[in-house]
């Protein structure tokens, strides 16, 4: 039995042209009977890093009974000159998250996947408490499983107030050890006790791993990075994905 939460990430490469950039992180999101891969906003367009790519292609497995089976899956970001994904802001501005929806009827029809839900989305009134335990799900360098084409988890902590966006952004800190191409990733919660309308993926989305923090001025010889990360608040995607 594979780890539902393994099956509800995804490697993200992006291309202009024919030429490979960079890697990154995804996952799968499902509303409706729609389906979406979701990554950071910066993975689709970086305006101050000149990253413009034109295509992603993610990793989508293809036989259940062989998880080295996989193939890449070519997504164009632009149709008729206009971006596909979708993006958010809030009163803090612009949100580091894009979703794109995948056509299910360009899909193999064996895709095999897990996809989170409104529902393993965070109530409002359900407390997470600073230092509570999380994972990242994702694939830190393109560091991965090659032969099954599965992604690793680094553990993290709730490193702010969960209910206080960090500085007045559409953040929340964890502290973890990330690496590049980790951008994008789930950050998720352990469901307990387990919840049966959560399925087979007992998990809450809290976040979507951004970026990692420093702090100006550093001495890059005699202070250590901070080991802070930027997680977007996932219940953005709730607007993100709406008709």
């Amino acid at each position: 039995m594979i780890e539902s939460i393994l099956l509800s990430a995804t490697r993200v490469w992006t291309f202009a042209g024919q030429q490979s950039l960079t890697n990154a992180s995804g996952f799968f999101f499902e509303r409706d009977g729609r389906l979406f891969v979701v990554t950071s906003r910066h993975v689709l367009i970086d305006e101050p890093s000149s990253h413009f790519p034109d295509r992603i292609e993610i990793e989508l497995h293809t036989d259940p009974d062989n998880m080295a089976q996989s193939i890449g899956f070519s997504i164009p970001l632009y149709r008729s000159g206009e971006s596909i994904w979708r993006q958010g802001q809030d009163s803090g501005g612009d949100i580091d998250i894009a979703v794109i929806e995948l056509q299910r009827s360009a899909l193999p029809a064996s895709l095999v996947y897990s996809a989170f839900t409104p529902m393993h989305l965070n109530d409002p009134l359900d407390e997470v408490e600073v230092g509570a335990t999380l994972l990242v799900v994702g694939f830190p360098l393109g560091f991965h499983d090659t032969l099954h084409h599965m992604p690793v988890v680094r553990q993290a902590v709730v490193a702010s107030s969960f209910s206080l966006r960090f500085q007045g952004m559409g953040y929340f800190l964890t502290d973890a050890r990330t690496h590049r191409g980790t951008s994008g990733a789930p950050v998720v919660m352990r469901v307990s006790p387990p919840a049966p309308e959560l399925g087979d993926l007992q998990w809450k989305l809290l976040g979507v791993h951004s970026a990692r923090l420093d702090v100006d001025g550093r001495d890059l010889v005699l202070d250590e990075a901070l080991g802070l990360n930027c997680a977007w608040y996932a219940d953005i995607l709730m607007t993100l994905t709406a008709t």
